[in-house]
Formats: structure tokens, C-alpha cells, sequence
């Protein structure tokens, strides 16, 4: 849902998931068949997860940018695109493997999702990348140790961190 929902464009949009690697390919396998499952079409339509993007030029950059990707990434899932889907800028949503953060050349606005694998020892170089972004508005962590949430909430630059939730549609300083 942090990455999909509103087709990815809104500002606390899950845009990159850095995940341990003891449990990368558990997780891959979950998203890769909860992406399956997403109905795209029109947002009027209650049994639709992900409309279209905002207009033309969105959808030409998603496209620029999953070229890319489909070079200095790895295609983990993608949604199927309805055939009849008339109308609007539809874009399938995706996950890619990428080897560290690096490669993104800038936020991309759009139902793309970017994995990185990380070792467990490795969690503060995870924090400093992050950091290094000059991004900072959301951050989510899944975690049930709460001295790594303490950690990460402490290390991080960011607006606002969520803590074993969706990282969308909160009520920022109502809901923890």
C-alpha cells in the first residue's frame, strides 16, 4: 500500500525498501504476489487498488525511468495491465532489485519500487545512505525490537517516521 496506492504520487510514498538480506527472498516472494493481486483501472470503481498517474508527462518519465531500471536493475514483479484500459495514464506497478541507492538519479514519483538488500551488521551505512539522499520526509521501519526503532527513529532525517505501519494516509501528530 506505501508504494502503490494513489499510483505512488504522494509525497510519503514507499519509493525504496531497503530490506535484510536473511529474509530478502520471503519478502520479494510476498510483494512480488501482493502485486499480482492489484486491480489498476478507475478510481471511481471501489475494486480498484491504482489508478493512472496525473498526466502524460508522469507516465513518460515512469517509462524513461523503468527502461533504466530494466538495464541497472532487477525486475522482481509488475502488475498486469487490464487490456481494456482507455482513457487515462496508466502504468504498471514494479519492483526492481538494485544494488544500493546509489543508482537512482533522482525520486521518482510513480508506482516504482526500488529493493535493496542489506546485511543485518550493516544497518548504520543503511542510515547514512539514507541520510546522504538530501531526501527526508517519511521514513517507515518494520522492526519488533523496539531499540531498533529507537535507533533508526534517532538516526534518520526525516519529517515524520512510522513505526510498524503504512507509511500513507496517517494523521500526522493524531496517529502514532
Amino acid at each position: 500500500l506505501s508504494a502503490f496506492r494513489s499510483a505512488g504520487q504522494r509525497c510519503s510514498a514507499l519509493r525504496v525498501l531497503f530490506v535484510q538480506d536473511d529474509i530478502a527472498d520471503k519478502v520479494i516472494a510476498m510483494l512480488a504476489g501482493a502485486t499480482r493481486e492489484l486491480c489498476l483501472g478507475d478510481p471511481a470503481v471501489l475494486e480498484t487498488d491504482v489508478g493512472p498517474v496525473i498526466d502524460g508527462d508522469a507516465k513518460a518519465m515512469l517509462d524513461g525511468h523503468a527502461e533504466r531500471m530494466n538495464h541497472v536493475g532487477k525486475l522482481l514483479c509488475q502488475a498486469e495491465l487490464p487490456k481494456d484500459m482507455d482513457g487515462g495514464y496508466f502504468f504498471a506497478p514494479r519492483a526492481y532489485e538494485i544494488e544500493d541507492l546509489s543508482v537512482l538519479e533522482r525520486e521518482v514519483f510513480g508506482p516504482i519500487l526500488h529493493v535493496i538488500r542489506f546485511e543485518a551488521d550493516a544497518l548504520d551505512a543503511v542510515l547514512d545512505a539514507i541520510n546522504a539522499t538530501g531526501y527526508g520526509l517519511t521514513l517507515g521501519i518494520h522492526s519488533r525490537i523496539d531499540s531498533v526503532h529507537g535507533h533508526v527513529c534517532g538516526s534518520v532525517h526525516a519529517g515524520n517516521a512510522y513505526v510498524n505501519r503504512n507509511m500513507i494516509g496517517a494523521v500526522v501528530g493524531v496517529q502514532p
